[in-house]
């Protein structure tokens, strides 16, 4: 007896149509964590779901609320602010997720108003600074911390007034 027969009639089961492997397989993903339109489609495509069977799917997703890319850009954009991540880097990774848009700069934003930059630039830098200490020349010290705040995507001008607290 095969997976795909009926233990009490013998009978085979109708195969699953592609919309709804689809489907099962983008709530399987949407359970573990949120993800954005873009990315579902990205993970359908590369699964094999053909376009008509993905654009259902993530219809029927939209429809019940599995997926929200404003819930999304907000829970991500709250992940990258606690692990120091500055607003020029997250609107970035926001992109490769595929979150763009007027509604997702206008969280982003938002959070921005609500979010102190220069203090969580603050507290990264706090804890980068003991892994430089050992560097003795202070100004190939400061470019390696200019460079680390740069890449976290903090604003020039917020790195340079914290460089510059630093040195007085």
């Amino acid at each position: 007896m095969s997976k795909n027969e009926n233990p009490e009639t013998g009978l085979r089961r109708a195969q699953p149509s592609r919309t709804r492997q689809a489907m099962n397989t983008a709530v399987r993903m949407l359970s573990r964590r949120d993800h954005s339109r873009f990315e579902v489609r990205q993970k359908l495509k590369q699964r094999g779901f053909g376009s008509e069977a993905i654009r259902a799917a993530i219809a029927d997703c939209e429809r019940l609320n599995y997926i929200d890319d404003e819930r999304t850009a907000r829970v991500y954009i709250g992940q990258l602010v606690r692990r120091g991540f500055g607003f020029r880097r997250i609107a970035i990774e926001l992109k490769k997720k595929g979150l763009q848009g007027k509604r997702i700069e206008d969280i982003l934003e938002q959070q921005q108003v609500e979010i102190d930059e220069r203090e969580i630039a603050r507290r990264v830098l706090q804890k980068k600074i003991k892994s430089v200490e050992r560097e003795a020349d202070r100004k190939k010290r400061r470019d390696k911390l200019y460079r680390f705040l740069d890449y976290r995507g903090f604003s020039r001008s917020i790195i340079s007034e914290l460089l510059r607290e630093l040195t007085d």
